[in-house]
């Protein structure tokens, strides 16, 4: 065995635990076990495992000399008395090897091939990089999409949302990302998945040139609310991992929606009430401090350049989570179901979507292009009904006339055909702007 993997084996032996507290189920009421004895051991957060089937759970709460537990599962089986166990906080500890594996939110192979842990372990939950020590996002990157090439620019560093509708193109897209984007490691949080949804998006939409080198997180949605929770926290322990080796990281997440929705029900284990449709007042900072985490690190470090994906049901940009992630994220991409349905991929809704990456990421005359772009489509955009209805007679407006000559070309520019690099995508695009 090489040294490195000497290295893991011993950290291995060295996370094994030598004594661990122990505590007492004492009763079940409310969706949540009753523990004695754990209540100065066991803190909020923390794990525990409780009877003989070693059934997993997480400690969200502690009064009068108890702590309530949110079970993994149905507690069919235990009785009171049966034995707890404090497990600690969670953590895991990612290592280089992970590159091209399939793990659950506390470490674990999912990919049926043994694993083992880095040299250090890390909390799910930590602090981002102070505010005053970390770099401005850098330079553009190459995606491969003509449309984030030009018109939507990604830069390192950048934390962006796709908001979408179920169905639209979003896990292709992601895809795309995943095998496109200029990166030396890719973390893909996968939040909630059907368990043949993860396998058919790690097998055919990454691919073994994707999977080459992405570490993948997975919480599916048969996985408890705990698991799910955490599997968001998990990948970005992992990415931090990386960059602090000076590496640039592409986490994707998908999806935060969900992330969310189980936070929510961990949230309603401890009691807190809800505030706006259903979630609790805890949710905004919980995604906002998520959030954080990512995007450029401190000098002498790498970046973390992430892409949330946010389900908007009937694609309503109103709602609480994309109003919130609107306002924390360096941008948003609005993927629209109408332009999905006649086969334009992928399916960006130009006009309602924004990269904060620009101006600093084009040069004075990709600018020109990028502003003309916009606004030739605005401009189709708003009188499209009319166009269409044979209302519109040309040369009544000078700015129409252009947008009814181009939109054919811009339509077909924002699809995607075949990769391609930055330059090339600015002179297809000035190409579909000449006249």
């Amino acid at each position: 065995m090489d040294r490195p993997g000497l290295l893991n084996v011993a950290a291995a032996v060295r996370g094994a635990p030598v004594v661990r507290q122990t505590g007492r189920l004492d009763a079940v009421g409310e969706g949540v076990l009753r523990v004695t004895g754990l209540a100065r051991a066991g803190r909020l957060g923390e794990r525990v495992t409780v009877g003989v089937g070693a059934v997993g759970g997480e400690i969200v709460g502690a009064a009068d000399g108890r702590i309530s537990v949110l079970l993994d599962r149905s507690p069919a089986g235990l009785i009171p008395g049966d034995r707890v166990l404090a497990e600690g906080a969670a953590a895991l500890a990612p290592d280089p090897s992970w590159i091209g594996r399939i793990v659950d939110p506390a470490g674990r192979p999912l990919d049926g091939r043994p694993l083992l842990p880095g040299a250090v372990s890390l909390a799910h939950f930590a602090a981002a990089p102070a505010a005053a020590t970390r770099r401005a996002m850098g330079a553009r990157l190459s995606t491969g999409l003509r449309a984030f090439n030009t018109v939507l620019p990604i830069v390192r560093g950048q934390r962006i949302g796709l908001f979408a509708g179920s169905g639209v193109g979003k896990s292709s897209l992601l895809a795309a990302f995943a095998r496109g984007i200029e990166a030396d490691v890719v973390v893909l949080a996968l939040i909630g998945e059907r368990g043949r949804e993860m396998r058919d998006f790690v097998e055919r939409a990454l691919g073994p040139e994707g999977m080459a080198r992405t570490v993948v997180i997975a919480a599916t949605a048969d996985r408890p609310a705990a698991d799910r929770a955490r599997c968001l926290p998990a990948a970005l322990a992992v990415a931090e991992r990386f960059r602090d080796d000076g590496r640039h990281v592409l986490l994707l997440a998908d999806s935060i929606t969900r992330h969310a929705e189980a936070h929510r029900q961990m949230a309603a284990a401890r009691g807190e009430a809800p505030v706006i449709a259903g979630f609790p007042a805890s949710t905004a900072p919980e995604i906002m401090s998520l959030a954080e985490r990512a995007g450029p690190g401190a000098e002498g470090s790498g970046d973390i350049t992430a892409i949330f994906t946010v389900l908007v049901p009937g694609s309503d940009m109103e709602g609480p989570l994309a109003d919130i992630l609107r306002g924390v994220l360096d941008g948003h991409v609005v993927l629209d179901r109408a332009i999905a349905e006649r086969g334009r991929f992928p399916a960006i809704d130009l006009v309602r979507s924004v990269s904060r990456a620009l101006p600093e990421a084009a040069t004075a005359h990709e600018m020109t292009l990028i502003v003309e772009a916009r606004r030739l489509i605005a401009a189709y955009e708003r009188s499209e009904l009319m166009i269409r209805a044979g209302l519109y007679n040309a040369g009544s407006d000078r700015v129409l006339d252009a947008a009814v000559e181009a939109w054919p070309k811009l339509d077909a520019f924002l699809g995607q055909s075949e990769p391609m690099d930055p330059g090339e995508s600015f002179r297809a695009l000035a190409r579909c702007l000449s006249r």
